[in-house]
């Protein structure tokens, strides 16, 4: 079933399913690029700071050779020469190190950003387990990192071996050279062994980020009925969004009916459109659009406006601009006043010549 199960994953992961990974600290990232950031970095260090490093020790160890005498080896001096001389490794060393940190620290962010995941750091009891231990053992991911192990330890060591071969002929002459020609020729090969080293990783970190990052991918593969499911989960059910949409334009609807019994006018196509105007003149400055509709709505309107005495005014291009360019609840447009005024000042004529003859349907 499982194995169905991983068939049907086809489709790449979605943006939401990434960012919940993210929040879990799963990303896409190769230890190998941090290490090749590491030895980077102890190449720039080795190139750069080793000859300061070097003439920091010999300056140290030749004061204390020089003022040996003055050193009192009691029990009571001993911590405090311990403590100068640890202080005196630590800050020579420290900028090295420093300088180790903080790739290591640049290759992590450039891989995935930067990243906080308290949970990745929680211990999870469900990890504790014999069988889980034994899986991954023999799991496919251990045989690659096994086999990556072997190839870099086989490359690394045939490369250095070759690196540092030319320079190990004249090895003989060493008890005949002082200290610093020794540390000379030691950082000259340990820079020729860095130099391959460096090429070597450089390859094997490409093509391991390659393979992490495919991996990666791989493992949050999502079947078609997942990316369904989780459409409906942050999108909502379609049937369910359909349904409150008809009752939300139900609603609208109703809460327009309501504004056509107080209309002064009406004006329809005359059955295809119907838009009520209301306009009191004491407190507006133009005739609103209290409602509007096409077909079966247009109808309805009329029907309201006849229950309720509205006139209705025929005017087919007009009750077809306002519908088209008026909104609900909103002034009409300034390029209708003129023709708007002209149906309402027939209306109210109307009105003041025959009382009570609301409701009837006027050709204009």
């Amino acid at each position: 079933m499982a194995d169905e199960d991983d068939s049907q994953k086809t489709e790449d992961p979605t943006a939401r399913k990434l960012s919940k990974a993210r929040e879990k600290g799963q990303v896409g990232s190769s230890p190998e690029v941090k290490n090749w950031a590491i030895l980077l970095g102890g190449g720039m260090g080795l190139a750069l700071l080793a000859p300061w490093m070097m003439k920091r020790v010999l300056t140290f160890n030749f004061i204390l050779i020089e003022k040996v005498e003055d050193i009192h080896l009691s029990r009571a001096m001993m911590p405090s020469l311990v403590g100068d001389i640890l202080l005196h490794i630590i800050l020579t060393a420290a900028p090295f190190f420093g300088m180790l940190v903080i790739l290591a620290l640049v290759a992590n962010v450039a891989q995935s950003g930067l990243l906080v995941a308290p949970s990745k750091i929680m211990p999870q009891p469900s990890n504790i387990s014999l069988l889980k231990g034994v899986k991954r053992m023999f799991s496919v991911r251990s045989v690659v990192e096994f086999l990556k192990g072997l190839f870099k330890l086989t490359v690394l060591g045939t490369i250095s071996f070759y690196m540092a071969a030319p320079w190990m002929v004249d090895i003989t002459l060493m008890p005949d050279v002082d200290l610093w020609g020794v540390l000379d020729r030691i950082y000259v090969v340990a820079l020729s062994i860095f130099a391959g080293a460096l090429f070597v990783m450089f390859a094997v970190a490409v093509l391991d980020y390659a393979y992490q990052k495919f991996e990666f991918i791989k493992s949050l593969k999502m079947s078609r009925q997942e990316i369904k499911d989780e459409h409906k989960d942050t999108e909502g059910d379609p049937q369910i969004k359909a349904r409150i949409r008809k009752i939300r334009v139900e609603r609208a609807q109703q809460r327009m009916m309501s504004n056509v019994p107080d209309a002064d006018v009406v004006i329809t196509n005359p059955t295809h459109y119907a838009v009520a105007l209301e306009y009191k003149a004491e407190n507006m400055q133009a005739p609103k659009l209290v409602a509007k509709g096409v077909d079966s709505l247009a109808f309805r309107i009329r029907e309201v406006a006849e229950e309720n005495d509205v006139p209705i005014v025929e005017n087919p291009p007009l009750a077809r601009a306002l519908y088209a360019t008026a909104e609900l609840d909103e002034e009409i447009p300034v390029e209708h006043y003129q023709a708007v005024a002209e149906v309402i000042g027939y209306v109210m004529g109307l009105k003041g010549n025959n009382q009570g003859g609301g409701g009837q349907t006027i050709n204009r």
